[in-house]
């Protein structure tokens, strides 16, 4: 199943609090039921393992195992068959501080198929299943090349791995006294095939590694007539030579050649999200230090604008862990409030500046939710940007991760 922007940061967020959660001892659950799973034969083992627990020495430990395997066989009457996708539960006495323990208990479709049923106790949560469903499997295979050097790698949705960096021993085109011109040009033709050889032989072990479905196609970068003598060559496995989709000029054959590949290739990668998001961040770059200036950034001025209807594209990074909380006077006869943005690590409230009474949260969403509501309002795009390239880190680490393309300039940029 494709995520939208939108439901991977969700089920991100959802991850971060799972991950957040941990057990005094190995006393959290994790079960991970097929579609084609009888529940009846999970109930069946979750009864024997509550047998086992009471083997348990700490008597803190199997006390919380076995209140946590009848609250999952409890959980479990109430499915009669698991869904399209199977379902995950996770269950168990979690530390909340101050030397205390509470029942949590989460139970959740995941957005692709469970193939392989699995019980898990430990003292956190078993979440690298889910993982995997969120990384993007959509691959290219990348190759930057010249007569002296070579790199592999691939992009992975939004990521560029390189995997293996070769050198070749093909000599300069001066030859050495003693051989004749056309026995030199000859060992160098015989040391640039081998070289090739060994550049195909590496990228075959690592293109054909990955699913087919998932490698979209390989670009090859380099200057001329590197690049086309290897295309040329038949050095790539025949199932991958029908697999390259472009072969581009890049300046360098090391690591950076291979973000370069990226770049150059953008017009073939437009359907990837990692394009898209780099193509709107750099407009947005662009804008900020145009005479223009059609760009705003910061919690503050980013809302402002969206209150007048002057942002065109909204941009938030998917690494923001922040609220928006209405506060209130707890004293009911004063009339006091505000809106304030919060994080994890912001203080209480604090005390009414009207009266003085103690201030409390009234309601609390996720910022996202809530900018995403604004421009809802004002007929706004909102695109939520990875940090898992350049750009998008930037946006979360130089702008706050909040900022604006605008439709027109305004006082609040």
């Amino acid at each position: 199943m494709e995520f939208t922007a939108q439901e991977k940061y969700e089920f991100k967020r959802l991850l971060d609090d799972l991950r957040s959660k941990t057990g005094r001892g190995t006393e959290l659950i994790s079960l991970y039921i097929p579609p084609d799973k009888q529940i009846s034969d999970v109930s069946s083992q979750l009864r024997e393992e509550y047998g086992q627990a009471s083997n348990i020495k700490s008597r803190v430990t199997r006390l919380n195992v076995q209140s946590a395997l009848e609250s999952a066989m409890s959980r479990l009457r109430l499915i009669p068959k698991p869904p399209d996708n199977g379902v995950v539960i996770f269950i168990g006495n979690v530390d909340v501080g101050a030397n205390k323990t509470e029942m949590y208990s989460a139970a959740l479709e995941p957005p692709d198929p469970i193939t392989t049923y699995r019980y898990h106790c430990d003292s956190s949560f078993l979440l690298e299943p889910l993982e995997e469903m969120l990384a993007d499997k959509k691959t290219y295979g990348l190759i930057v090349l010249d007569r002296r050097e070579a790199t592999v790698g691939m992009l992975r949705g939004k990521y560029v791995i390189p995997l293996k960096h070769l050198t070749s021993t093909v000599p300069g085109k001066q030859r050495k006294g003693g051989q004749s011109s056309h026995r030199f040009q000859q060992l160098r033709l015989i040391a640039i095939h081998d070289f090739y050889k060994r550049i195909g032989e590496s990228a075959n072990e690592a293109f054909l590694a990955v699913d087919p479905k998932d490698l979209q196609g390989i670009l090859i970068g380099g200057p001329s007539p590197t690049k086309e003598e290897f295309m040329d060559g038949g050095f790539l496995h025949h199932e991958l030579q029908h697999k390259v989709v472009d072969a581009l000029d890049v300046s360098y054959t090391d690591e950076s050649g291979l973000n370069e590949l990226v770049d150059a290739a953008q017009d073939r990668l437009l359907d990837l999200e990692v394009t898209q998001d780099k193509i709107l961040m750099r407009r947005f770059m662009k804008e900020l230090v145009s005479d223009r200036g059609l760009a705003s950034y910061g919690d503050k001025e980013v809302r402002h604008n969206l209150e007048l209807g002057a942002v065109d594209t909204l941009l938030l990074s998917d690494d923001l862990r922040k609220t928006r909380a209405h506060i209130v006077c707890s004293n009911r006869s004063c009339d006091f409030s505000e809106d304030q943005t919060r994080s994890a690590t912001s203080p209480p409230p604090g005390n009414c500046l009207k009266c003085g009474s103690p201030l409390s949260i009234d309601q609390e969403e996720d910022i996202i939710a809530d900018f995403s509501r604004l421009a809802d309002q004002s007929g706004a795009t909102v695109k939520i940007i990875s940090s898992e390239f350049e750009e998008g880190a930037q946006l979360y680490k130089a702008f706050g991760g909040i900022a604006a393309i605008l439709r027109y300039r305004t006082g609040h940029q």
